[in-house]
């Protein structure tokens, strides 16, 4: 089943009752001249069993502990927004899998070669699907991004995901005045940023509902970064976001701030299409599928992650 992503913008009172998310509003709740029939009316409840992702993004929301638990306890990705309205925070459950200290205790014990192996595979999926998003968006052939990503070694010792990176963000948003990936550049990158921390929340839930530890990289390895695995494992899906965003772009659209016009295109992400071993899937559904394979990649039953690939 697709779970939900929620996004709340606007002061909330959210609680649980009878498994259910409620979601009140102050400004109806502390108004005294409305009836309370009609403040019941606005209720609103949400299974928790259908939500994947939580965006809190107004200084003015209030959620019950009950509700932060229920939620972990339901395997959801809970965001936190900051001042400028961007994520910068996530919560998720400590354990998410009934054989935990077992899977965590493969994935500790991963070997070197096997990790190196793994970034490989990952960087070359990447920079395939790089090449698809500049194939469609913007009708190259990139016979070159194709050669490179045959040419990526174990653990990508000649860097070829920087190379083929550079040539990916000239050509993808070359005619955006000034554009260069940065966090703190010009527009697009705004969309990019909160994409990719959509993206990473997503990916971090199914590594925890894979009972592994978001934390212990196959590649990234900052001591700062709660989520080094999350940043290795969505290498291969920021294509996606970069997708969405060019077309965002090519529409003419309001690009320069976050409008909710923006931020509701870009809660989208968990459920764009995705192919994965010829099967099609919501996004959300095909990263299980990958954290899944990486379990069984460091218990040593297959030796491939499954990734997208983009058509």
């Amino acid at each position: 089943m697709i779970k939900r992503t929620l996004y709340f913008g606007n002061p909330a009172y959210l609680s649980v009752r009878l498994a259910q998310l409620e979601i009140r509003l102050p400004q109806v709740e502390n108004n005294d001249t409305l009836p309370d029939t009609f403040k019941e009316s606005v209720v609103r409840r949400v299974p928790i069993e259908d939500v994947g992702v939580v965006v809190l993004d107004n200084k003015q929301i209030t959620i019950s502990q009950g509700a932060l638990s229920a939620l972990l306890d339901n395997n959801v990705a809970v965001i936190s927004c900051d001042d400028h309205r961007m994520p910068s925070g996530l919560m998720l459950p400590l354990a998410g899998n009934t054989t935990q200290s077992e899977r965590f205790r493969h994935q500790i014990e991963a070997s070197l070669p096997l990790k190196k192996q793994l970034w490989q595979q990952t960087i070359q999926a990447k920079i395939l699907n790089q090449s698809s998003v500049l194939s469609r968006c913007r009708k190259m052939k990139c016979g070159n991004m194709e050669a490179w990503a045959k040419q990526v070694k174990s653990g990508d010792a000649d860097n070829l995901e920087g190379r083929a990176a550079a040539f990916y963000w000239q050509n993808l948003f070359g005619e955006v005045d000034g554009f260069r990936r940065d966090r703190e550049g010009v527009a697009p990158n705004n969309l990019l940023n909160y994409g990719y921390a959509i993206l990473r929340a997503v990916v971090a839930r199914a590594l925890v509902g894979s009972g592994l530890l978001p934390t212990l990289g196959i590649h990234h390895h900052n001591r700062y970064n709660a989520y080094c695995l999350a940043d290795d494992i969505m290498e291969p899906y920021r294509p996606y976001v970069d997708e969405l965003v060019a077309e965002m772009v090519d529409s003419g659209m309001d690009i320069s701030t976050l409008t909710t016009e923006v931020k509701s295109k870009l809660l989208s992400i968990p459920v764009l299409d995705v192919v994965i071993n010829g099967r099609r899937s919501p996004l959300m559904i095909g990263v299980g599928m990958t954290t899944a394979s990486l379990y069984k990649c460091y218990s040593g039953e297959i030796r491939k992650i499954s990734y997208p690939t983009m058509e």
